[in-house]
C-alpha cells in the first residue's frame, strides 16, 4: 500500500491556462527536451521551483561576430538618431537625394546584421 501524502505534498489545486494550438506545441516540445514526463511537472518547475541557471559556453567566433554586430548596430543606431535630430530640428524638412539614398543602405544593413544574429541564435537553441 502506497504511504499517505501529506497536506502539504498534495497536488489538489488547479489552474486553467488557456494557450494557442502553436503555444500549447512548443509548450509540449520544451517538456520533451527537457526530460519532463508531464507538462506539470514542467510547470511547476519554471514557476514554482528555484530558477535553474545554465551556464553556455561561447566560442571565440562567436563573441567576435558579436562583438562586431554589436558595434555596427551602434554604428546604425547613431547614423538614427542623426537623422532623427535634423527632422526634429527643422519645422519642415524636405528629404534630400542623399537622405533617399541612405536609408536603404541602413535598411540593408539592419537585415544583414538580423540575419547573422539569427543564424547564432538558431545555433544557440541547437544546443540548449
Amino acid at each position: 500500500m502506497r504511504p499517505k501524502t501529506s497536506d502539504t505534498d498534495k497536488l489538489d489545486k488547479l489552474i486553467c491556462l488557456r494557450l494557442s494550438r502553436l503555444e500549447k506545441k512548443l509548450l509540449l516540445k520544451r517538456c520533451r527536451q527537457e526530460g519532463y514526463l508531464t507538462m506539470s511537472d514542467f510547470c511547476r518547475a519554471k514557476l514554482v521551483k528555484r530558477r535553474e541557471i545554465r551556464k553556455t559556453e561561447a566560442s571565440r567566433e562567436f563573441i567576435q561576430a558579436t562583438q562586431k554586430l554589436d558595434y555596427e548596430l551602434n554604428k546604425i543606431g547613431v547614423n538614427l538618431n542623426q537623422v532623427a535630430k535634423r527632422l526634429n530640428t527643422r519645422p519642415v524638412y524636405q528629404f534630400t537625394q542623399a537622405d533617399r539614398e541612405v536609408f536603404p543602405q541602413v535598411l540593408l544593413e539592419l537585415k544583414r546584421c538580423f540575419h547573422i544574429l539569427q543564424k547564432y541564435m538558431d545555433r544557440i537553441e541547437k544546443t540548449d
